[in-house]
């Protein structure tokens, strides 16, 4: 039977790259957002939809019929979702939506992919996280829903992907790259912490590999970064600015020297994929080479 996919979130950073891949695989993909219309080049069906209504959400599945759902959607503004006055909002999209979701996947048969963050762990320590881990301790509001997100996935869906991820970057959105580039339009020097380590992610090189996913049912729990090792944001930001031949001079700073954020930040973002190889897929390639194919597309400018 051919797949029908479901995407939530389709007007995101990565749900428009996710989009453009199923779309290039000829794979009949409907997206969905709570805009009015789909903000990418490809001619698919789109719902508007609001996943924060379990009876939308849930007449929206039925109607369509998807045989899976890729979840992209959520409240990603770590800072903001601080704010007493955005917690709602932030554990209604977060989890209950996400919890909507996945009752409907329930309810019609379909597979659950859901994408979850490095941020549902505490952050401590240098051993990379496994994806079996379940010492599970966020350290802030947007963390614990996400967690939130990934219990319900696991309570009501039978078959499911959840795909933890962190440091996202893509041609579409706001992002660490581009921020870098902006700042070096009016600073000669930058500090850049040093003491948060992980890998980037490149939403078209996941974008890949979500697909891959969705044409088994090798279901699970997996982290997927790019390869490369594992480096600081000062480590990134050297590289962008080598590889975008900017002059930039860079200080690295520790957390604590850079100066409080409204939400804690994980200093241990590593995450082990060696599940995915294991499994049979293809990992995502190198994020160096993920950061010239992106300033290919977006320029340095």
């Amino acid at each position: 039977m051919r797949e029908k996919i479901f995407v939530t979130g389709a007007n995101g950073q990565l749900g428009r790259d996710l989009i453009h891949e199923l779309s290039s695989r000829g794979t009949e993909c409907i997206a969905s957002d709570i805009q009015e219309s789909f903000a990418g080049e490809e001619s698919c069906e789109y719902v508007q939809l609001d996943i924060t209504n379990h009876e939308a959400v849930d007449e929206a599945m039925k109607r369509v019929k998807p045989s899976r759902v890729i979840h992209c959607a959520a409240w990603t503004a770590v800072d903001a979702a601080e704010d007493e006055s955005n917690r709602s909002k932030v554990h209604a999209i977060n989890a209950e939506g996400t919890e909507n979701i996945a009752r409907s996947c329930s309810d019609i048969d379909a597979v659950m992919t859901y994408i979850s963050t490095d941020y549902i762990f505490d952050g401590t320590g240098v051993r990379a996280w496994q994806p079996e881990d379940e010492s599970y301790a966020p350290l802030n509001y947007y963390g614990q829903t996400k967690l939130e997100g990934e219990l319900a996935v696991k309570k009501f869906v039978p078959n499911f992907f959840i795909v933890r991820i962190a440091w996202v970057f893509g041609p579409n959105g706001n992002n660490f790259v581009k921020t870098m580039l902006k700042l070096s339009k009016t600073h000669e020097t930058l500090r850049v912490v040093n003491d948060q380590i992980g890998t980037p992610t490149y939403t078209p090189d996941l974008s890949r590999l979500l697909a891959d996913m969705n044409e088994t049912s090798k279901f699970g729990i997996y982290h997927a970064t790019n390869e490369g090792g594992f480096i600081s944001w000062y480590d990134f930001a050297c590289e962008i600015f080598r590889q975008a031949g900017k002059n930039i001079n860079v200080i690295p700073v520790s957390t604590s020297e850079y100066g409080l954020s409204k939400a804690k930040r994980p200093f241990n973002s590593r995450l082990d994929k060696s599940k995915l190889k294991a499994s049979g897929f293809e990992p995502l390639p190198d994020w160096r080479d993920a950061l010239r194919r992106y300033l290919e597309i977006n320029g340095t400018d």
